[in-house]
């Protein structure tokens, strides 16, 4: 009987020096260089995690009204990309945000004050802020050139942010993808975003943050195919402490791929304001 075991323990081999082991980092990697001598970010990105359901760990489960939708509206279970698991609230965060997932697929437009105090932003259609549209299950690219300005523009919504790039400048209004400001700290793009619109949430889960949000995001090239992606959140007014989400996101490598569109407010029109419209008398 021929033996299988050796060219087995063979190939075993082979893959252990070619393939890091789950959550061993990449080996040493040198990003090609754009005229400037920064790496070269360029192209279209996404994340092959489930944060965007929820951030912290969490069973596959059933989304709103699933005596109609079935499992169209489920959501897969997922690991946490927080750094320590959990994010740390202070108490009644902590009930806000139960009270955001009970009501994130409910919506009311008939009051200004009261706009935005029910459902999740992405049910609405609204741009989904930092650093939840870099998990959202779409992708986006990164347009970087000679300018002092890099350009994330993301599928979703059609949503872009502009990072200006060693700028002191202020933002001019608070605004749902916030103030980017970036800078790099070797082959690392490091990006300061302040001023986001304090609607935004984290994930359908109900996570959400006050407008005293600010993030650090870092983007740091690990394999041609791979950024290694960091982002740290910090809000005195709902959390004890700072904390952390990281995860790797994927560089797309279909054949003439390119970002397409999502322009969803159309799919939101009779939720929001079908209530308002002027219905045909019998």
């Amino acid at each position: 009987m021929r033996d299988f075991a050796a060219p087995a323990a063979a190939i075993a081999l082979i893959w252990m020096a070619v393939i890091p082991a789950a959550g061993q980092q990449f080996p040493a990697y040198k990003a090609p260089r754009m005229a400037d001598g920064h790496p070269d970010l360029n192209g279209i990105w996404e994340a092959m995690v489930t944060a965007n359901w929820d951030l912290q760990d969490h069973e596959a489960q059933a989304g709103p009204h699933p005596e109609i939708v079935g499992a169209y509206g489920a959501g897969p279970a997922g690991q946490s990309v927080v750094e320590g698991g959990e994010i740390p609230y202070q108490p009644w965060a902590l009930q806000k945000k139960k009270a955001n997932f009970e009501k994130r697929a409910t919506a009311d437009v008939a009051s200004d004050a009261k706009w935005h105090e029910l459902g999740d932003p992405e049910f609405k259609c609204y741009m989904p802020g930092v650093p939840r549209a870099t998990y959202m299950p779409f992708p986006f690219r990164i347009v970087q050139g000679s300018s002092p300005y890099i350009l994330m523009t993301y599928e979703f919504a059609s949503a872009t942010r502009i990072i200006h790039m060693n700028s002191k400048r202020a933002a001019p209004a608070p605004s749902w993808m916030g103030w980017s400001r970036g800078r790099w700290e070797g082959d690392t793009l490091v990006i300061d975003v302040t001023d986001s619109r304090e609607e935004t949430w984290f994930d359908r889960a109900g996570d959400f943050h006050s407008d005293e949000l600010h993030v650090v995001e870092r983007y740091t090239p690990a394999s041609p195919y791979h950024l290694m992606y960091e982002a740290i959140v910090e809000d005195p007014k709902v959390y004890t402490r700072p904390w952390k989400v990281s995860f790797p996101l994927y560089r797309r490598m279909e054949k003439n791929v390119q970002l397409l569109e999502f322009k969803c407010v159309p799919f939101t029109e009779e939720l929001l304001f079908g209530p308002f419209s002027r219905r045909p008398v019998n």
